[in-house]
């Protein structure tokens, strides 16, 4: 009976231990294979409402708020919102300078991805994005082109008196959990 008892825990042991590898291999799989299409795609979708709202509430204060040089930037309100969203947990957005000429050098692309999206711009693509995977969560890193779009920016923005409107001077990088 001592025989028949070791062997059944020895099968036992054996099928559970075969169990875990096979949920190890398929959790590894899932891994690699990165985060559903359709969640990337929702993820996606949040970027340009993102994007919407944000731009459209900097050219509101610049519309409505932008006096002279004694104003608040729209630029910095932007920034503002920016990090008290962040610090909510939400996302992480930062403002980018696209022209060269940095209205603040805080502003300028300090990894691969953000100095990839300066250049795609600059070469005049409308976005740019790339899954990341940090702490085995995954992210979609995203970036959208911020154009002049009024001869009021330069109230602000002296540096992008020459710039024409509608070309591209600045880009707001995006960082979202997929999920």
């Amino acid at each position: 009976m001592k025989r028949k008892s070791t062997w059944i825990w020895t099968v036992a042991a054996a099928l559970l231990a075969a169990g875990l590898v096979v949920n190890v291999s398929t959790a590894a799989k899932k891994d690699k294979q990165g985060p559903k299409k359709a969640a990337v795609e929702r993820t996606r979708k949040t970027v340009r409402m993102l994007d919407d709202i944000y731009k459209t509430a900097v050219v509101l204060i610049t519309t409505h708020y932008v006096e002279g040089k004694d104003s608040l930037p729209a630029g910095t309100a932007a920034i503002a919102l920016f990090d008290a969203v962040e610090k909510k947990g939400w996302h992480k957005a930062t403002l980018l300078d696209v022209s060269g000429e940095p209205y603040d050098y805080k502003n300028v692309a300090d990894d691969d991805f953000e100095k990839a999206a300066v250049k795609k711009f600059k070469a005049g693509e409308a976005y740019y994005d790339e899954i990341v995977t940090k702490d085995g969560k995954h992210y979609l890193r995203a970036a959208t082109p911020i154009p002049v779009v009024m001869k009021k920016c330069i109230t602000c923005h002296e540096n992008y008196g020459k710039a024409k409107k509608g070309e591209v001077v600045g880009a707001i990088s995006y960082e979202l959990p997929i999920e």
